[in-house]
């Protein structure tokens, strides 16, 4: 029987600049996959944390001193040489200019457009993970009206929203196809993604870029669904752990804070919160109670930002 590689953690870092471009390094000649492209970190060394092992290695490597950075996703591949588990974190403030002090050439990419490769292999997939924008808005047309709920989504639109959600369940068939057209419409004139709540026939059939599965739905899955992009909504770690066998894009989390749609139910915090997607390797977005001011709070205990339904409105005015 061969014997179990050990697991080499390592500290990643996404450094990216208010232009929204990341920083790549090219590994040089002398080191495992030279001319690889890759996120500049290294080994957690004993006794460090990945917070600790992360400024270590960007101060040594590139000469930052980090002020200001995120904890992300937790990601692990095998590779023939070692099995990793890469811990990234979102780097959004430092100190000093980066300066290649091991001999890496050094790029500025966007994630939607990385110019550089071949990329390190381990690192390839969190490429799509970085597309994802840190708001996921939901739709309340049945609440609101449709015509209002069109005007707002297109203001948002308008502001940079780039990932929506079409929950409506007390819609018929036909309404609900034809909302969705709307809103597939008009998101196509920004680029932004569109999934469509638990209907993947329906998904498919008004061309939505994916579907949102609840956690009923998800945790009777036994594959993956056809479609490009899946989320899913979780609430404890056994769905959580579903999500990540299912290999969805992204989940929602909560409900984080009280409300509205669950009046009286029992909510997360930000400690449960943060505690049940530590080392998780799937980007995670809060639920529940959600405005655009707590998207600073998610990213600091681990998310990928905000899911919100009524905090929509406050996007668009």
């Amino acid at each position: 029987m061969a014997t179990p590689l050990k697991i080499i953690d390592v500290a990643a870092a996404v450094i990216t600049r208010p232009d929204g471009r990341f920083l790549l390094a090219r590994r040089p000649e002398g080191k495992p996959y030279p001319g690889y492209w890759e996120f500049p970190g290294g080994k957690i060394e004993p006794g460090e944390s990945p917070q600790q092992a992360l400024n270590r290695e960007l101060m040594e490597e590139l000469g930052l001193q980090v002020e200001h950075s995120y904890p992300w996703i937790t990601r692990i591949f095998v590779y023939e040489h070692a099995t990793v588990r890469l811990h990234f974190y979102r780097v959004v403030g430092w100190y000093g200019e980066p300066y290649p002090y091991e001999g890496q050439i050094l790029s500025w990419q966007l994630a939607n457009h990385v110019a550089v490769a071949p990329m390190l292999p381990a690192n390839a997939s969190v490429l799509r993970s970085l597309t994802l924008p840190p708001i996921y808005a939901i739709t309340n047309a049945s609440e609101i009206g449709v015509s209002l709920s069109l005007a707002r989504i297109e203001s948002a639109l308008q502001k940079g929203l780039r990932l929506i959600q079409i929950r409506e369940k007390e819609m018929c068939r036909d309404e609900l196809r034809a909302f969705s057209n709307g809103v597939i419409d008009r998101s196509r004139q920004y680029g932004a993604r569109v999934l469509l709540n638990g209907d993947l026939v329906m998904a498919q059939e008004v061309g939505a870029d994916g579907v949102h599965l609840p956690s009923s739905d998800l945790m009777d899955l036994t594959q993956r669904p056809d479609i490009e992009w899946c989320s899913a909504s979780c609430h404890n770690s056994e769905e959580l752990f579903q999500a990540a066998q299912m290999e969805m894009d992204l989940v929602m989390l909560g409900p984080v804070l009280p409300t509205l749609s669950h009046p009286g139910s029992s909510s997360l915090g930000w400690q449960k919160f943060a505690k049940l997607i530590r080392d998780y390797p799937i980007p995670v977005y809060a639920l529940g109670g959600m405005r655009e001011e707590n998207l600073n709070t998610s990213c600091e205990h681990g998310g990928n930002g905000v899911a919100m339904m009524r905090g929509m409105a406050g996007v668009v005015q």
